[in-house]
């Protein structure tokens, strides 16, 4: 009886030994997302805004480390929220300025996640808490919701594929409330139309935007240019 409680609590000893911190989770994701110095990417925008009609477009997406991001549209502007997508591709954790605390898991999609709560260090971040949901045995951020202090609550969810091992998703789609959206410049016209058909209908509009970035190509590690987050 006793040899069997001895093998019981050895069990349960190596088990708690084995089990990985949010830290040592944390650590490994932010390993992996520092080897992408730099990529340019393809793919396809599409924004699902109550106020604004913009069709499916074709995009090219710019990644410089840190956290310089940037999305260039054919033929108009790119229509995000302020600091939304690039604050929760984890530029936190790639500047590593912040106290990782261990949330519990969850299931979420039929996947088994850790969850890990990102508190800034410091007053001056953005950013007041990230969530991240965490497949700890591919080590990919699966979803995160970003609470920042001006720009509102943002949720990204990832799906995965062929650039997994990068960390880069197939696919991202970006959750946010409409009434924290802040309009880029140069398209107050196109607002004031949509706002006007808006008013024509007695639907009222969804308080919830979303964007979708369905990627077809990563070109990793190739030098960027810095100069092209500033060029128009």
């Amino acid at each position: 009886m006793k040899r069997a409680a001895f093998f019981i609590l050895l069990f349960f000893c190596v088990a708690g030994s084995t089990a990985q911190s949010a830290n040592d989770i944390v650590t490994i994701l932010k390993g992996k997302l520092d080897a992408v110095k730099d990529y340019e990417a393809t793919g396809k925008l599409k924004t699902d805004v109550a106020f604004l009609k913009i069709p499916i477009s074709n995009v090219r997406i710019y990644y410089k480390h840190p956290d310089f991001f940037r999305i260039k549209k054919d033929g108009g502007i790119s229509v995000l929220p302020k600091g939304g997508i690039r604050i929760s591709m984890g530029s936190l954790i790639t500047q590593g300025n912040y106290t990782a605390i261990d949330a519990g898991r969850t299931n979420w999609k039929g996947a088994d996640l850790a969850i890990i709560k990102l508190v800034p260090d410091g007053q001056s971040s953005e950013i007041v808490i990230t969530t991240l949901y965490v497949d700890d045995k591919a080590m990919l951020i699966r979803k995160t919701i970003t609470t920042t202090k001006d720009n509102g609550t943002y949720e990204m969810e990832m799906d995965y594929g062929k650039y997994a091992k990068w960390g880069l998703p197939d696919k991202a789609v970006m959750i946010f409330n409409t009434k924290d959206y802040k309009l880029p410049k140069g398209i107050t016209f196109e607002y004031e139309a949509s706002i006007a058909d808006k008013n024509k209908s007695t639907k009222p509009p969804s308080k919830q935007g979303r964007v979708e970035i369905i990627y077809a190509s990563y070109d990793i590690n190739k030098g960027l240019k810095s100069e092209v987050f500033t060029a128009n």
